[in-house]
């Protein structure tokens, strides 16, 4: 099997279905990345404006790199980048139930009181780190990155990036209210 790095070298020679396969090989991952930052109806429209922009700026594709996934989230975080400079503030807010995951009419379980909890507190925490912890962490455990890609992807030297993704571990480990929901996780852990 070709590299992404092979197949975008074919379509600059005119090969359109050999870039079209390096697309399909990441815009699932892409895609849900983007839908877990706006949604999925704003996500729809940015993935195809990460393919078109990825197939305009595919001249520029180091292709030292065999694997194309981390370029790939370079033109998705650009993307989103412009979306949120776009909208109006009161856009960006999203909706309560969004949040959650849970839709209204909702019963009150205590194990689903303890899920909620754990979103909210969680989401709390990362929303509390410096934006470029956060956009490491992001990349790395919920993208599923190695840190060195991170780094490509947001343009940092991969020490820089281990440092950010060190510095936001210790301050989610470190936030009074992790520590709190950790205790009563524990407690109803016990109690079972």
């Amino acid at each position: 099997m070709a590299s992404d790095a092979e197949l975008i070298g074919r379509s600059l020679s005119g090969d359109a279905e050999a870039f079209m396969e390096v697309v399909g090989r990441h815009e699932v991952a892409i895609g849900a990345y983007l839908e877990r930052r706006v949604g999925r109806e704003a996500a729809e429209d940015l993935l195809g404006d990460v393919r078109a922009a990825a197939f305009q700026y595919r001249g520029t594709y180091d292709r030292s790199f065999a694997g194309a996934r981390p370029w790939l989230y370079t033109m998705a975080l650009n993307r989103l980048r412009q979306y949120w400079r776009s909208r109006p503030a009161e856009d960006l807010v999203p909706d309560v139930t969004e949040v959650t995951g849970l839709a209204n009419g909702w019963d009150p379980w205590p194990a689903v009181d303890v899920q909620v909890d754990t979103r909210t507190v969680l989401r709390a925490a990362v929303a509390g780190l410096r934006p470029e912890e956060r956009e490491v962490l992001t990349l790395v455990a919920g993208e599923d990155l190695t840190v060195a890609d991170a780094a490509r992807v947001l343009g940092l030297p991969a020490g820089t990036a281990r440092r950010l993704l060190h510095q936001a571990r210790a301050a989610l480990r470190n936030a009074p209210e992790v520590a709190a929901l950790l205790t009563e996780l524990n407690s109803v852990k016990g109690s079972k």
